[in-house]
């Protein structure tokens, strides 16, 4: 099967598909389902590997088979998240971070980066790129979007500094109450 995009951009060659598949495709309808079924493999390739490389799930040595599915019940959590985050930062750029976000984790993202914390969750695109340069995304002008590994490698940064900076909101809780 060919799939070509047609009325691609002016100086943009045409996206162009060869699936080669044991499925017959004789209208328009079954053509489109293949193509979509290919499109969605690709996101899974990528939650994959998320698991794989940022969860580290094969070198896991727990011991049981019920020890094993907990943890990977986890991780696939953990690995939808930041292929959901990484997918909507690129075709949702002006969403509120904090409808994806913990508070603490956006503001963390704006103290690591060095920037004033926004009273307000800022977008999500703009919070992406502040976590996946603390992963090594340079965000140069020619750079495109950030990727899975520099926002996963990012939010282990974040994730430990946003608990930080909930302990502390905590703690000038408790002393106010005092």
């Amino acid at each position: 099967m060919i799939a070509r995009e047609i009325n691609a951009p002016p100086g943009v060659k045409p996206i162009e598909w060869r699936r080669l598949t044991n499925r017959e495709a004789t209208t328009l309808e079954a053509a489109v389902e293949l193509i979509d079924g290919y499109r969605a493999r690709w996101e899974i390739d990528r939650l994959f590997l998320v698991l794989k490389e940022a969860c580290r799930v094969e070198a896991l040595q727990l011991g049981t088979l019920a020890r094993l599915e907990r943890a990977l019940a986890l991780f696939l959590v953990v690995s939808w998240r930041i292929a959901r985050w990484m997918r909507l930062g690129r075709t949702v750029p002006d969403l509120d971070a904090g409808l994806l976000l913990e508070t603490e984790e956006w503001q963390a993202a704006s103290i690591l980066a060095k920037k004033p914390i926004p009273q307000e969750p800022p977008r999500l695109n703009e919070v992406m790129r502040l976590i996946a340069r603390l992963g090594g995304f340079l965000g140069r002008k020619g750079d495109g979007e950030p990727g899975l590994k520099t926002i996963w490698l990012g939010m282990q940064r974040i994730m430990d500094f946003a608990a930080g900076v909930k302990y502390a909101k905590e703690l000038s809780d408790t002393e106010s109450c005092v």
